[in-house]
C-alpha cells in the first residue's frame, strides 16, 4: 500500500522508469500533461506498427502510468498475440494482467512462456513479483534467487527481492538488497527511487531524498519524501513500520 500511495502522486514525480521515444525525459519526471501528450505520440507510433514488441511495451508503460491500466493491458495482450514466443513480452504481458489484479491469468502466461529445460531468469522475476503481490513471499524468493542463479547480480532481480522484503516489514533486509542493487552496472531509477523509499521508511529522510535526486529534480525529489513523510505520520504507519522492522530482525 505504500508503494501504491507513492507512486499515485502524479504531478510529483514517478517511482518507475521508462523514457519515450525522441526524449530523453524519464516517465517519473512527467506531469499529468506530459504523461498525456507522451501517450497520444506513443499511440500514433503503436498504431503505425502494432507488431512491434519495443513500441507496443513502452506504449503499455506510458498508458499505466497514465492510470489507464486497462488500455494498457490490452495493449499487452495484442504484444503478445504477436509475439508469442518473445520472452520479455510474455514476462511484461503478465505484469499487466497482475497490475489488473488477474493473477491467476498472470502466473498463467508466465510459466506458459517459460521452459524448464532453459529457464528464463525475466520470466522467474516476473513469476516472483506476481507471488509477491499474492502474497507469497516464500514462493516469490524462491523464484528471484533462482532468476539470480542464472543472472548473477541482476540489479532488477535484486530491488525485486528488496521490495519482497519490504512488503513484509524488513526494512533493514530490504535496504541490504536494494544497495547491493544500485552498485549493479545497468541498475535504472526504479532501482535507485526503490532504495530511497526504504531509506525513507526508516526515517532517514534527507538520505532519502539525496538517493532520489540522483534523477529526480530536486524538487521532485523532496516531493516524494514530503509526501512519505506526511503519510506515515497521517496513517500511522511508523510505529507500525518500525515494529515490524524490529520484529523481523530479532
Amino acid at each position: 500500500m505504500l508503494g501504491l500511495a507513492l507512486s499515485g502522486c502524479a504531478s510529483k514525480g514517478r517511482l518507475t522508469t521508462g523514457s519515450i521515444p525522441s526524449t530523453s525525459k524519464p516517465l517519473e519526471s512527467m506531469n499529468a500533461a506530459e504523461l498525456h501528450s507522451a501517450a497520444e505520440s506513443m499511440g500514433r507510433a503503436y498504431d503505425r506498427n502494432t507488431k512491434d514488441p519495443s513500441t507496443g511495451m513502452k506504449y503499455a508503460s506510458v498508458l499505466t502510468m497514465s492510470g489507464r491500466s486497462e488500455q494498457a493491458l490490452a495493449v499487452m495482450q495484442q504484444v503478445a498475440i504477436h509475439n508469442p514466443n518473445n520472452r520479455t513480452v510474455l514476462a511484461a504481458y503478465g505484469k499487466a494482467l497482475a497490475g489488473a489484479a488477474q493473477f491467476d491469468k498472470a502466473l498463467g502466461a508466465i510459466r506458459r512462456a517459460q521452459t524448464p529445460d532453459r529457464p528464463d531468469w525475466q520470466l522467474l522475476s516476473a513469476e516472483g513479483a506476481i507471488l509477491d503481490q499474492m502474497d507469497n513471499p516464500s514462493g516469490a524468493r524462491e523464484r528471484y534467487r533462482k532468476a539470480l542463479d542464472i543472472r548473477p547480480n541482476e540489479p532488477s532481480i535484486l530491488s525485486n527481492l528488496g521490495m519482497s522484503y519490504l512488503l513484509q516489514g524488513d526494512l533493514r533486509t530490504a535496504e541490504t538488497y536494494l544497495k547491493s542493487a544500485v552498485q549493479q552496472p545497468g541498475a535504472d531509477s526504479r532501482v535507485r527511487q526503490n532504495l530511497a523509499l526504504v531509506v525513507g521508511l526508516q526515517g532517514r529522510f534527507q538520505e532519502a531524498e539525496q538517493i532520489a535526486g540522483a534523477e529526480l529534480s530536486p524538487k521532485q525529489a523532496k516531493a516524494n519524501v514530503d509526501y512519505l513523510r506526511s503519510m506515515l505520520s497521517q496513517q500511522n504507519a511508523w510505529n507500525k513500520l518500525k515494529d515490524s522492522d524490529k520484529n523481523a530482525t530479532n
